[in-house]
This record gives structure tokens, C-alpha cells and sequence, in this order.
């Protein structure tokens, strides 16, 4: 006599550890699934955008504490963090403060001027980004050690999409209305993003695409030099490689100075040789920090006294100082170059925003305290919106110069202080001794920089990681070397947006099972061999955070290909698939394209004779789920908390059902 399906469906459940079918589980999975479907509806988008804004506003604030008495100040207190730091400021603080202010104006005076250089403008206005925004970022910004300024990337951005909309050589007021106008639209694109917490428009720039991107701009950059060190007159107002490079060959044809060539080449093997001391000596952070402003001095000294000038070296000249003046009136809102302004300041702002969140959290790391993403971004953009009114161009933060402020002990913002004072007092008593510095000096401190932005071993680790983020990095560099700054910036987002619509347009959709001698553990079979199937049961998990229009019917597919091959694996049609358990639990949102796909795959699951059961499905779902009637459809009770509850479930009525028709 043959043993009864439901007996030896019952025998193999045991074999595989898994709780029999006569296991009284029905009070505590049907209670958990009640939990789930009393679920109340998640809040509008309207409430979670206040949500958002009073945590920002008011973060960890409860609601009895926002009175009128405190409300006030709780909001001063979150808008200007060293109002609550600033409590505790004690004089050995500031004695670091100082001296680390101080070491980093040494460096800061030389890189403002060169940068302004390379962004196409007079070196006061690097002097100038050296002032006002340092100081508001003290007053707003939440990272201790990072230096706010002028920096490489951001001045070749500004000069190379700038000058193709206004020519700094024949317009000259007219391209610096325009970098003001972009900084202030730079400065409104920041405010937002950390205001309304918009933080992950920042990500689709990756990590990847700014490895290749910093990489690309620093050869560009580097080649750009090349009119400074080589004492040529006129270059390229393109920035890919090919064009500089030609027109380098060109200008080496005609007049050029050697004597550019010597001093500045002389002096950028001093300034790394002190970098190299500095790496290996820490006591002697300080001498590549003070490296450049000595070179500055020392050649200044040296075109001076030689009168160089008169012999073919390029001198700065015109450099005007005094106190940061107005520049209200050179903002220009209504021009024919305001959408061309409003699209440049959000490039700017994106790029700005990735590279000094970067450096200020790599070292909140290394000092054990978390950096508020949001609040960088809210006190970057109220700086350079100040900024912006007050002759100032794009600034963010610099890795060299945090670098070296982290180095030379720095204890809170104060140090940023420290140099924006130093660099104010340069320019109300310096500046005429800068006339005679020469410009192959300024090419040198720049390309003493630009090493820290090549760093070829994480590209290395991205190849060994991820190919095709590696990918993303080389399209970055490529577009930025031989095309423009906007060609590989676009190249690295079109890259990065076609591997998140490749991932979400095909899913994996992978076929789970139980760990043995491990309750309620399921993973997946293939990662897992040790794990095993249950008898009359498919579990699938979809590993895709959205399930919408664009993957549902791959979905769809995919479930019933599986469905498909496990009827095909059983011969006996009496021990064939009985119960598709479908967990969600990767599931973060669903449309109604989605819910169509579950409901035509309910109905071919249905037509041959298999249950579905739904598994922990989010907020969002449950509720797109009730209000589309999905769950009446499927029937409440194949709705569970999770798998575990799921497969009980499905074992007891199955093996009832069994037994009945035995």
C-alpha cells in the first residue's frame, strides 16, 4: 500500500528540518499579518517635505520643546553651529587655531592668486574667495578641519564654460559679471539642496566618475600651466589635450622665454622637495605649507632686483587689494545669459558640493565625528551667495589646504578665521610688493597640486571592484581630456544613469531556501548550496529597490520562467508547485504598471492551481496594495510579515487540503 501525498509530504518536511504541517503556528504568523494590513497610511509627500525641512531646521528637536521661548533660538543655534561650540572655546584651542590659521595663509595667498589666474580673472579675486566665504563657513559650517577657498577644478570649470559664452580677453567686465551671476546661482543650487535635503542629486556624480573627472582636470590643468611656465603669450581657449598641446607646439615656434621655463621649474622642485620632507618627517608639516609663499617672496625678490621683467619674464602687474568691495551691481538677472548662468551654477554646485563633502568627511572620520551632509551643503551655499555680493567666484573646500590644517592641529573653524583675517591684512598692505611676482612661479604652485588629484591606486581598486564603474571613471577622464569639462562630466552621468536604468530594468530575481538547523533563515540557493528547497513551495525574492513600469514585465517573466522550471522538475503532478511565496522585502516603492504585473501573474498562478503569498512588503506597497484592492484579490490571509510566517502558513493549509482529499 503506497504512503498517503500528505504523510510523505509531511516525512520530507522533516528531513529538511522544517516544522511539520500539524505544528499549531496559525495564532502567531495570522496575528503578525494582521500587524501588517492594520498598518496605517504612510504620510503625503507634502508632509514628508516639512518632515524633512524642521529636521533641518530643528533637528532632534521634539515638538514640546518648540516653544516660543527656545524656538528662536534652536533655529540660530542649527543655522550657526559655533554658537553651540563656541560655549566651550577655551584658549589652548585657540592657540592651535592660530597657528594653524596662520600656516594656512602661507599656503592659501600663493594657490588664491594662481587659481584666479586660472579661472581667467585679476589675482585679487582669489584673494578676495580667501575672505568672505572662509568666514561664513565658520559661522555655518559643521566640519573643524576643512579650508574653505578657491581650488583647481572649480576655477578650470568657471573658464572653460564661461568663456565660451563671453570672451574674457575681449570682455572682460562682462565675463566677471558673469562668473558672479554663476556663483550666485552656485551658491541658491547649494542652499536648496541642504535645505529641502536634495543631498542625493550629489550622488549621481560617484565616486567613480569624480576619480576620472579630478584626474582628467588635473592634465588639463597641468597643460594649461604650460602659458605661465613657458612664458607663452596667447593658448588655447579649449581645454582638451590636443588643442593645448598644439597650440603650445605652435607658440614654441614662434617667442617663448626660457628664462620662464628655468625660474619656474626651479622653484616647483623646491616647493616638492619640501612636500617630500613634510611626508616624511610629520615635525615638519609646516615646510611644504610655507613652501609656497616663500617662493613667491624670493622670486618677487628676484624680478625685482634683476629687473627680470625687461628680459622676456612674465610678471602679475596689475594687482589691486583693499577690503572686498561690492558686487551687487555686476550681478546681472537680466541678460541673454541667465539661463546659460543658471545651468553653469548648478554644474558648479554639484562638483563643488562633491568634492568638499568628500574632504570634510574623510577627515570628520579620522577625528570620530559624523559630518551633517545637508548642513555643508546649506552653509556652501550661503557663502557663495554672500560671496557672490561681494566680488568673491565659486569656493568650496580644498584637499591640500585641509590637508595641511588638519596637520598643523587645527581644533574647530576658528582656524578659517585665523586666514581669512591674514589674507584680508595681505591685501590692505601687500599687495603692491605682488607686482613683480612672476607668473611661471604661480604656474608652479599650481602644478605642485595637481599630483593629489591623480590618484591612479583607486582607480586600480575600482578596475579590481567594479568594471563597469570603472567604466564611469575612465569616461570621465577621456571626456575631460580630450573633449571638454561639461563632455566628461556628461559622459560619467550618462554612464552611471545607464547603469541604474540597466539595474532596474533587469532586476535579478533569485530563487530562495531554507539554511538547515537555523529557524526561519532563508538566502539564496545559488550564494548558498547548503541551503534547500521545501517541497511545494517557490520562494523568489526581487532584488530591485523599484518595482515599476520599466521592470515589471521582466519581473513577471522571470517568476513565471521559474514557476515554469520547478512544475517541470516534479514528475508527479500530485507533488507538483502548490504555493509561490513572492518576498518583497527588498522592495522600497511600487506603481500601478507593477500592481497590473502582480495581477496578471496572480491569475496565471491561479489558472494553474498555485497560491501566491505576498512577504513583508514595505510601507508604501502595503498601501499602493489596499488601495488598488490587490490584497482583496489575492485574499488577506497570503499576506505575511515574512517568509518564515509565509511557509507555515503554506505547509498547514496545503497539507489540510492534502489530507482532505486523501
Amino acid at each position: 500500500m503506497s504512503t498517503p501525498p500528505a504523510k510523505n509530504f509531511t516525512m520530507e518536511l522533516q528531513q529538511m528540518d522544517v516544522p511539520a504541517a500539524a505544528t499549531p503556528v496559525v495564532c502567531g504568523w495570522s496575528e503578525r499579518a494582521k500587524w501588517l494590513l492594520s498598518s496605517p497610511n504612510p504620510p503625503p509627500a507634502w508632509q514628508e517635505l516639512y518632515i524633512s525641512m524642521k529636521e533641518t531646521l530643528f533637528p532632534r528637536a521634539k515638538a514640546k520643546e518648540l516653544t516660543r521661548t527656545n524656538c528662536c533660538f534652536l533655529f540660530l543655534q542649527n543655522l550657526f553651529p559655533i554658537l553651540k561650540w563656541g560655549k566651550n572655546y577655551k584658549a589652548t584651542k585657540f592657540k592651535n587655531d592660530l597657528m594653524a590659521g596662520l600656516t594656512l595663509a602661507s599656503l592659501c595667498i600663493p594657490q588664491s592668486i594662481g587659481y584666479a589666474n586660472l579661472a581667467k580673472l585679476d589675482p585679487q579675486y582669489g584673494l578676495y574667495t580667501s575672505v568672505v566665504p572662509p568666514l561664513i563657513y565658520a559661522l555655518m559650517g559643521s566640519s573643524r578641519e576643512i579650508a574653505i577657498g578657491p581650488v583647481a577644478v572649480v576655477s578650470l570649470l568657471l573658464s572653460a564654460t564661461i568663456s565660451k559664452v563671453v570672451d574674457p580677453s575681449t570682455d572682460p567686465a562682462a565675463y566677471r559679471r558673469m562668473v558672479f551671476t554663476v556663483t550666485f546661482f552656485t551658491g541658491i543650487f547649494q542652499a536648496l539642496f541642504g535645505l529641502f535635503r536634495l543631498g542625493f542629486l550629489v550622488d549621481f556624480l560617484s565616486h567613480a566618475a569624480i576619480v576620472g573627472f579630478m584626474g582628467g582636470a588635473a592634465i588639463v590643468i597641468g597643460l594649461q600651466q604650460l602659458k605661465g611656465l613657458l612664458g607663452i603669450k596667447n593658448l588655447s581657449s579649449r581645454t582638451d589635450v590636443v588643442s593645448v598641446i598644439q597650440s603650445v607646439v605652435k607658440a614654441l615656434r614662434q617667442e617663448w622665454y626660457p628664462t620662464n621655463f628655468v625660474l619656474g621649474c626651479s622653484f616647483l622642485i623646491f616647493i616638492l622637495s619640501t612636500r617630500f620632507i613634510g611626508k616624511r618627517n610629520r615635525k615638519f608639516f609646516w615646510l611644504p605649507a610655507i613652501a609656497p609663499l616663500f617662493s613667491v617672496i624670493l622670486s618677487t625678490l628676484i624680478v625685482y632686483l634683476t629687473k627680470a621683467e625687461k628680459h622676456g619674464v612674465k610678471i602679475v602687474r596689475h594687482f589691486k587689494g583693499g577690503i572686498n568691495p561690492s558686487s551687487l551691481h555686476q550681478l546681472n538677472f537680466g541678460g541673454e545669459h541667465l539661463g546659460e548662468s543658471a545651468k553653469i551654477g548648478l554644474i558648479c554646485a554639484l562638483i563643488a558640493l562633491t568634492e568638499a563633502i568628500a574632504v570634510g568627511r574623510s577627515f570628520a572620520t579620522v577625528k570620530g565625528y559624523h559630518l551633517d551632509g545637508d548642513k555643508e551643503m546649506a552653509a556652501m551655499g550661503f557663502m557663495n551667495v554672500i560671496g557672490s555680493l561681494t566680488s568673491c567666484y565659486a569656493a568650496t573646500g580644498s584637499f591640500s589646504r585641509t590637508a595641511v590644517n588638519f596637520s598643523a592641529g587645527c581644533e574647530t573653524a576658528v582656524s578659517n578665521i585665523v586666514m581669512s583675517i591674514t589674507v584680508l591684512i595681505s591685501l590692505l598692505l601687500f599687495t603692491r610688493l605682488l607686482y613683480y611676482t612672476p607668473l611661471a612661479i604661480l604656474a608652479s604652485i599650481i602644478l605642485s597640486a595637481l599630483p593629489g588629484l591623480i590618484d591612479l591606486n583607486e582607480a586600480y581598486n575600482i578596475w579590481k571592484v567594479d568594471k563597469l564603474d570603472f567604466l564611469v571613471c575612465l569616461g570621465a577622464f577621456s571626456g575631460v581630456l580630450f573633449g571638454s569639462v561639461e563632455i566628461g562630466l556628461l559622459v560619467a552621468i550618462g554612464i552611471s544613469f545607464s547603469k541604474i536604468i540597466l539595474n532596474s530594468i533587469m532586476p535579478r530575481v533569485e530563487e530562495i531556501g531554507k539554511i538547515p538547523a537555523a529557524d526561519n533563515v532563508f538566502c539564496n540557493l545559488v550564494q548558498y548550496p547548503v541551503a534547500t528547497k521545501i517541497p511545494g513551495i517557490l520562494i523568489v525574492r526581487i532584488n530591485s529597490g523599484t518595482f515599476c513600469f520599466a521592470n515589471a514585465d521582466s519581473i513577471r517573466e522571470r517568476i513565471m520562467k521559474l514557476v515554469k522550471v520547478e512544475n517541470g522538475t516534479e514528475k508527479n503532478t500530485k507533488r507538483g508547485l502548490r504555493v509561490l511565496i513572492l518576498d518583497m522585502t527588498n522592495v522600497m516603492n511600487i506603481d500601478t504598471s507593477a500592481i497590473h504585473a502582480l495581477e496578471e501573474l496572480h491569475r496565471d498562478l491561479m489558472s494553474r492551481g498555485i497560491d501566491m503569498a505576498v512577504t513583508n512588503p514595505k510601507w508604501q506597497v502595503i498601501a499602493k496594495m489596499k488601495a488598488s484592492k490587490f490584497v482583496d484579490k489575492i485574499g488577506d490571509g497570503w499576506i505575511f510579515l515574512s517568509v518564515g510566517d509565509a511557509v507555515d502558513a503554506s505547509i498547514l493549509l496545503k497539507s489540510n487540503a492534502v489530507l482532505n482529499n486523501c
